[in-house]
């Protein structure tokens, strides 16, 4: 369809300073990452402390690394292991690249007296890891919903764990407002140049093949940034 209906309390102006093909990459990852950060995790101006954003060359962690540099003000340390990932987060931002292959060792390293908070994509086998790396009354965001999954190793460090869904507003008809202020002021952001578009790669093929190419890539497991499919 040429035209969509959007309900106006959850949209906002576009960055005047970007096209709409970069924009496009910005306000699902935008979303997801400031509702962490100023929401789930209640950052502030003042705040200080150590974030570990697992995923970070993703689309939502590579907004993530951007928000918390400004204006809060925490180190940021972002697991990636390639050298194109590790590229990437420092280029967006990150303080300390670490390999996410030995992420209990390698955080512990960089922050002995454990972080203060976690971004979790990826929660499923990796709990036990976190109750290692998280202080006391820390706090962990997760977006993904694994299977059974055993909060209780969390329990002795009295560990917050906080769901975050972007589409939780729209679902319920809550404060949906919200995010078109958000949006707004993220777009405000980009145009005085603290928050850039996530776009890594466009594919030029609004179809099913371009749609079939864009999952391919999602799916392959080594997406750097956000794919926009465009015409």
């Amino acid at each position: 369809a040429q035209w969509h209906a959007v309900d106006e309390r959850i949209v906002a102006r576009k960055p005047k300073s970007l096209s709409f093909k970069d924009a496009a990459a910005l306000p699902l990852t935008t979303i997801t990452a400031w509702e962490s950060l100023f929401e789930r995790f209640g950052l502030g101006a003042d705040s200080r402390g150590d974030l570990v954003v697992l995923g970070a060359a993703g689309g939502v962690g590579s907004a993530m690394i951007q928000l918390a540099k400004d204006p809060p003000g925490v180190r940021v340390i972002a697991p990636a292991s390639r050298e194109d990932s590790r590229r990437w987060a420092l280029g967006l931002g990150a303080d300390v690249v670490i390999n996410h292959h030995d992420l209990r060792a390698q955080a512990l390293e960089v922050a002995p007296d454990g972080v203060d908070y976690v971004f979790s994509p990826h929660s499923a086998g990796n709990i036990e890891t976190y109750a290692a790396i998280t202080r006391p009354f820390g706090h962990i965001t997760a977006i993904d919903e694994p299977e059974g999954l055993d909060l209780v190793p969390l329990k002795a460090k009295s560990i917050a764990w906080h769901w975050e869904l972007m589409f939780t507003r729209a679902l319920f008809s809550y404060d949906m407002i919200t995010q078109q202020r958000l949006l707004t002021a993220a777009a405000d952001l980009v145009d005085r140049g603290a928050l850039r578009s996530t776009i890594s790669t466009a594919i030029d093929d609004f179809s099913a093949a371009g749609l079939r190419e864009a999952h391919r890539l999602v799916e392959s497991g080594r997406m750097i940034g956000k794919v926009v499919v465009h015409r």
